[in-house]
């Protein structure tokens, strides 16, 4: 196919997705999830390296261990906040629209459980399959392990997501009293929890009351969104948003010493996001107003249908670049393994140089992700055609992946 078919195609197609859109639909809101989704492939990829050990294993690394001035970096590609902000907003647009069609609230929460689960089972068992396959072809079991762990860890996100959107109806009950004041109980729990833990009682306290922070921390956006949806939060509060979690985050790192990074460093005691410290409020705050305040020019701009059609196709495939875009930097690296230290993908990330030779290998891990989501967008679909023992397959092999990722075997 000549280069002037395939533009005349490409052409067609974004024509026809933007003809096929309701007018009713939220572009900016979908813009909005695309880029938080786009933040997390990219944000795994530029702040998550390895170290290739004497006989020829991977292990992970990361160039913040090396490099503190790229923490800002973390700031911008931790736009978990805004993923768990229109998650709310979009949450309870379907919840009012199930009403009214008479749908049931267990109806409504099992189908969209459902489209959660699929894709992570599918990963899962798909991996569970391939490590003695892989193992059979010479890859080290240390590399098995560091690529089922790269794999497991973006599937606690999917893990809280689920929890917090069971409990999207009393998120709208909450939000019908109190409006967008409905988040403050939550911010207001990790407040106590950081101070327990990083106060002058930190000696104290146990190590598993950080744990207390994990519901409350990821929930809080989505409450927000949960507001913004019922009409409960308007751009006054979203100037509040923005200003105080601004304030609030530069407060936490400058007079607090909260550490930099929003991700966590290999030797560091403490970190941002696993669970999430107050820290991660502040940021999601601020990110929270900045979108609700630039929700009509973002809009208005993706009703351009070049720029709307990406925003359709990333949104189809959500789930897909979730659980699937470590594989696809594995698919690059675990090959690499066998032929030595490559700059940017087996060797340690401890140079300037590495960071410049990871920018250059993206499009091959955005391309090897494309490859992999033609195939694994399947699971995403209803699974009406999978016979119970498939089904029932599944699950046993996914779980079998998920006590070797966590390394109980």
């Amino acid at each position: 196919m000549t280069l002037t078919a395939l533009r005349s195609s490409a052409a067609s197609a974004v024509t026809t997705i933007d003809a096929k859109t309701p007018a009713h639909r939220d572009r900016a809101v979908d813009g909005l999830r695309a880029l938080a989704l786009l933040a997390v492939p990219t944000g795994h990829w530029l702040l998550g390296g390895f170290t290739l050990d004497t006989h020829g294993a991977l292990h992970n690394a990361s160039p913040l261990t090396a490099f503190g001035f790229f923490a800002p970096v973390s700031w911008v590609l931790q736009m978990l906040g805004v993923f768990f902000l229109v998650g709310g907003y979009a949450s309870v647009l379907s919840y009012r629209r199930a009403q009214e069609r008479g749908t049931s609230t267990t109806r409504w929460l099992r189908g969209r459980l459902a489209r959660l689960g699929r894709p992570v089972l599918g990963v899962t068992a798909v991996w569970a399959a391939m490590i003695p396959v892989l193992y059979a072809l010479g890859v080290p079991e240390t590399t098995l392990r560091t690529g089922s762990t790269l794999v497991i860890q973006p599937l606690w996100f999917v893990g809280v997501y689920t929890v917090i959107t069971a409990l999207t109806p009393w998120c709208i009950r909450v939000s019908s009293r109190l409006g967008a004041w409905a988040a403050a109980p939550l911010l207001g729990a990790v407040v106590t929890v950081d101070f327990l833990r990083y106060g002058p009682f930190a000696s104290a306290m146990p190590s598993w009351l950080s744990l207390l922070n994990l519901l409350p921390g990821w929930m809080f956006a989505y409450q927000l969104g949960v507001s913004w949806g019922e009409k409960r939060l308007g751009r006054r509060a979203a100037w509040m948003l923005l200003v105080g979690g601004t304030a609030l985050f530069a407060a936490l790192l400058l007079a607090f010493h909260y550490p930099m990074s929003m991700v966590g460093v290999p030797g560091e005691t403490r970190t941002n996001s696993h669970p999430p410290s107050l820290l991660v409020l502040a940021l999601a705050a601020a990110q929270s107003g900045a979108a609700i305040l630039l929700r009509d020019r973002i809009g208005r701009a993706l009703r351009r249908p070049a720029l709307w059609a990406p925003v359709v196709i990333i949104n189809l495939s959500a789930m897909t670049i979730l659980c699937w875009h470590q594989t696809a930097m594995l698919a690059a690296a675990v090959p690499a393994s066998f032929a030595g230290q490559i700059p940017g993908l087996t060797a340690g990330p401890d140079t300037v140089a590495w960071i410049a030779a990871r920018l250059a290998w993206l499009p091959l891990f955005a391309a090897l992700l494309a490859l992999i989501g033609r195939y694994a967008r399947g699971f995403e679909s209803p699974w009406q055609q999978v016979s119970r023992g498939r089904r029932a397959l599944a699950g046993l092999l996914a779980a079998g992946f998920t006590v070797f990722a966590l390394g109980l075997a």
